[in-house]
């Protein structure tokens, strides 16, 4: 009984570790296709997930091994009682069909509240899939009528075909990213960058076409070295100016400069996000690497 308890963890361990890659995978490619500016390399962020890589492996492999025992293994065992009450006899068909069933309330408990029924059911059939895959594979050490597997044998054949499937999506993801799923902020011209933008908290910044610019309580950052270099001291710009727009060489790196009397300091280079029927303006507030963005809206 022990050996088998201990083949059953290995195998949903090995599954849920493949799974989980094929979803960081599946979540950059996601994230790579919302809108979003141009956020700049983080080496300190980088140095910290390299630290925490080996303390997330093992809260990783402490919370698969907690899904196993009070998840995985519990659907194993009323997907059996299904087979064997209602048919007479264990059909892997029953895993899914209970593990669809007991995800159904708390997929619906956390995904009622301001989501449509695709999100629901997108989300159900997610977690479906994720929880009935290791209890399928792990069904396939506990039949009696099939020639006995151990659970080394059964890691090697998931470490095969996981390792093929996370390829597998590694490289459809890549051909998708380079055939241009992925957000990339639109190519403006001038014509398109001139209107009001507003900060959402009573600031607005007005570009005319004919390039006068009109800032009314607009924040404003400025640095200290003295004091702080990377805690800005706030202040609002009201006041008249000019602006320009510089497409530059692509979306990335195209800005708008703008000049505002009596606000030189803080009031200059913005950078372009968005869509091409609602662009955005942005400055980075403080340290770069903090992602802290001040952001103005088309109107």
């Amino acid at each position: 009984m022990r050996d088998r308890f201990g083949a059953v963890l290995t195998a949903s361990l090995s599954v849920l570790f493949f799974e989980a890659a094929i979803g960081l995978i599946a979540g950059y490619v996601w994230g790579q296709t919302q809108e979003a500016p141009s956020l700049p390399y983080n080496a300190m962020g980088l140095l910290v997930m390299l630290i925490a890589a080996p303390f997330v492996a093992a809260a990783g492999a402490a919370l698969g091994a907690l899904v196993t025992v009070c998840v995985i293994m519990p659907l194993l065992a009323a997907a059996g009682w299904l087979g064997r009450t209602v048919s007479g006899r264990e059909a892997w068909w029953w895993i899914p069909a209970a593990t669809a069933a007991a995800v159904a309330p708390p997929v619906l408990a956390v995904t009622a509240s301001g989501t449509g029924p695709l999100t629901w059911l997108g989300a159900w059939l997610t977690v479906t899939t994720v929880l009935a895959a290791p209890a399928l594979v792990a069904r396939r050490l506990l039949l009696p009528d099939r020639p006995p597997l151990s659970g080394g044998s059964m890691f090697g054949w998931i470490a095969l075909y996981g390792t093929l499937a996370a390829v597998t999506a590694f490289a459809l993801a890549g051909i998708a990213l380079y055939a241009g799923i992925g957000y990339e902020p639109p190519q403006l011209n001038r014509e398109q960058i001139a209107g009001t933008y507003a900060d959402g908290k009573g600031g607005t910044l007005t570009l005319a076409p004919d390039g006068r610019a009109t800032a009314n309580r607009v924040d404003t950052f400025a640095y200290d070295d003295s004091v702080d270099p990377f805690e800005p001291q706030v202040r609002a710009c009201t006041g008249d100016g000019i602006w320009t727009y510089d497409p530059a060489e692509g979306p990335y790196a195209q800005q708008v400069d703008v000049t505002i009397d009596g606000c030189a300091v803080g009031m200059d280079t913005w950078s372009v996000y968005g869509s091409l029927e609602h662009p955005k303006l942005y400055v980075y507030i403080g340290d770069p690497d903090s992602w802290d963005l001040y952001t103005l809206r088309h109107d």
